[in-house]
Formats: structure tokens, C-alpha cells, sequence
């Protein structure tokens, strides 16, 4: 246990602060971008919103906050947070120190079913892209566990049948977009699964939001389980734990929240790969401590991230996903070089 969890005054303090950091950080990421708005009207703007008055700012303005920014900030916090959550679960579940969401296979799925809407016209008028990224996500996920199953059930399968499944739907991607895609769509596309959280509906950061808070509070009252995980499948059954039940709950909720993220912004990698090590040099192993902590560095990164992809080549906005693998990229390389250490 480390000094900080062995303080639960120093924890909440934690917490307390890096919720006002991100308050602060939304508030902040809302005034970037082509248009006259300064941190102040942001707030004039929110506390005529929630307390009546006037802002004193333009309806155009207006618009900007609560129909553009203030929404695309929300989601990238929510995203980063469930993305960020995913990744720390899979990696003690797995215990693979370099598991991510998209080690099932979830990513690739929702890929294909975006493109197959976009592209095939399969059910564009009724469930759209996002409806379709959705359900390619679960298809993926029922295929990885279906290999896995096949081959063992055990974990290093549940991984490799992962990869099979990334490669699969990956292919299928490509297959649909250069068969079917003109240079206009192969365009979208392309920046879709690169990451983009542009124009978002307050729908879909209600969604995401909902299954993310709803995800982190099944794996907060699966934190002893998780612990147990540590130590093995063995020792985690010897302290009571259902080893099939846990771990099936706990890949389907993980699947899930990336399925519900990838369909409303598409592939952002590396935030839960490296960031649960953060997390864990700052609080210890303790998921009970850890899982909070993680959402909030999460929400921070990828509203940060989103950030720097509207200002290193404004007025366009760069794919958030870019932004991830730059930073994510060197992190990785340290983790790597951390693991080979020990």
C-alpha cells in the first residue's frame, strides 16, 4: 500500500482537486478556437445558464459554448475517462501490463460496422454510424469470446483471440473502403477512425457519459475481485472469487464502454494503455483507490488532447487520435523499457 492510500483525507483531496482541474480544464479547452471568447464569458455564460440573467454575449456565441465546445469537451472527458477505466480493468483481469481496450478486437469491430453504414448503406436510415459502429463492436467482442472459449478460456487466449480478431475486422475495413469508397468518403473515413470528437450531440455525451459513470460503478464493486486477480486465477478463486462469472461481467462491461466510445468518436489509442500506469505510480494497485483516480487522469488527457489537436494545425483540427499516439507513443516506450527492468 502507499503512503497516499494509507490516507483516505489525502485521496479525496486527490480526487476533489483533479475534478476542479478538469472544471477548470473544459472551461479552458471552450475559449480555443476561431471565435472571441475568453474564460470569463465561458463563465458568465454558465451562470446565466444555471442561475438566469444575461451573459451579456452574442446568441452566436452562445451557440459556440453549449452547441460546439462545451459539448465536444464533455465527450472527450467522458471518452478519456471510460477508455482509461477499460484499459486498467483488462490489465489486471489479463494481468497484461500492455492490454488495452482494443486488444478485443473491439475497435476493428466497430470499424467495420461504421463503414459497412457509411459505405454498404446497411441500415443507414435507421441506426446510422454510430448505431452501426455500436453493433460491430459487440460482434467483434461475441467473436472474441467465442475463439477464446473454443481454444481454452484462459486469458493468454482471450488475447490472442483478440489479435485474430483485430486483424480480421481490419482487413474487412479495408476491403469495404477500397472497393466501395470514392475519394470524398475514403476522406471521412479515414479521419472517423483516426479519432474525432468534432460536432458532437448532446445525445451522444449523454450516452457515452451514462455508460461510462455505469461501467465504473460495476468495476468499483468488482475492485476486491480485481485485486484478487493479481495473483492469479488460482489464488483468486482460493478467496471466494467466481473466476468465469467475474471475468465475463468484467470483459462485457470493458466491451461495452468501448464499443459505446469508438462508435461516437471513433479509434483513440493508447489512452488506456498507458495511463493505468500513471495511475498506479500515483495511488498503488488498489482498484477501490485506483479506478477513480483513473477516470479523472483519463478525462483530463483526452480533453488536453483534444485541446492540442485544435491548435497544432488551426484553423483545421487534427484527429484526436494523432494526438494520442504522439504523446502515447514515448510513454509506451518507457513502460516497455520499466517491464524489461523488473
Amino acid at each position: 500500500m502507499t503512503r497516499l492510500q494509507s490516507h483516505p483525507s489525502a485521496v479525496a483531496a486527490l480526487w476533489l482537486g483533479g475534478l476542479v482541474l478538469l472544471s477548470i480544464s473544459i472551461g479552458f479547452a471552450i475559449t480555443i478556437g476561431p471565435s472571441d471568447l475568453g474564460f470569463s464569458d465561458v463563465a458568465s455564460s454558465v451562470r446565466a445558464e444555471l442561475f438566469g440573467g444575461s451573459s451579456g454575449l452574442s446568441k452566436l456565441q452562445e451557440s459556440i459554448i453549449w452547441k460546439l465546445r462545451l459539448p465536444q469537451s464533455v465527450l472527450a472527458a467522458a471518452c478519456g475517462a471510460g477508455l482509461a477505466v477499460c484499459g486498467g480493468v483488462l490489465q489486471s483481469l489479463l494481468r497484461n501490463p500492455l492490454a488495452d481496450p482494443f486488444v478485443l478486437g473491439v475497435s476493428s469491430g466497430a470499424s467495420v460496422g461504421a463503414v459497412s453504414v457509411i459505405l454498404l448503406g446497411f441500415g443507414a436510415g435507421v441506426i446510422g454510424m454510430a448505431g452501426g459502429a455500436f453493433l460491430g463492436a459487440l460482434a467483434a467482442f461475441a467473436l472474441v469470446l467465442l475463439l477464446a472459449r473454443l481454444a481454452g478460456g484462459t486469458t493468454d487466449r482471450v488475447v490472442l483471440a483478440g489479435i485474430a480478431a483485430t486483424q480480421l475486422f481490419s482487413a474487412l475495413t479495408s476491403f469495404i473502403v477500397y472497393t466501395s469508397a470514392d475519394a470524398e468518403q475514403t476522406r471521412g473515413v479515414l479521419f472517423w477512425l483516426l479519432g474525432s470528437l468534432s460536432s458532437p450531440s448532446w445525445t451522444e455525451v449523454a450516452v457515452c457519459g451514462t455508460a461510462t459513470i455505469l461501467g465504473l460503478a460495476i468495476c468499483l464493486l468488482s475492485s476486491g475481485a480485481l485485486d484478487a486477480f493479481a495473483f492469479g486465477n488460482d489464488a483468486a478463486a482460493s478467496l471466494g472469487v467466481n473466476v468465469a462469472r467475474t471475468r465475463l461481467l468484467l470483459l462485457c462491461v470493458t466491451a461495452s464502454i468501448t464499443a459505446v466510445v469508438v462508435s461516437v468518436s471513433g479509434a483513440i489509442g493508447f489512452v488506456g494503455l498507458v495511463l493505468p500506469h500513471a495511475a498506479r505510480a500515483i495511488v498503488g494497485v488498489r482498484h477501490r483507490v485506483m479506478m477513480p483516480t483513473l477516470a479523472i487522469i483519463g478525462a483530463l488527457f483526452l480533453v488536453w488532447a483534444d485541446v492540442a489537436g485544435r491548435v497544432v494545425i488551426a484553423p483545421r483540427e487534427l484527429p484526436i487520435g494523432v494526438i494520442t499516439a504522439i504523446v502515447g507513443v514515448p510513454m509506451f516506450v518507457l513502460v516497455l523499457i520499466r517491464q524489461g527492468r523488473r
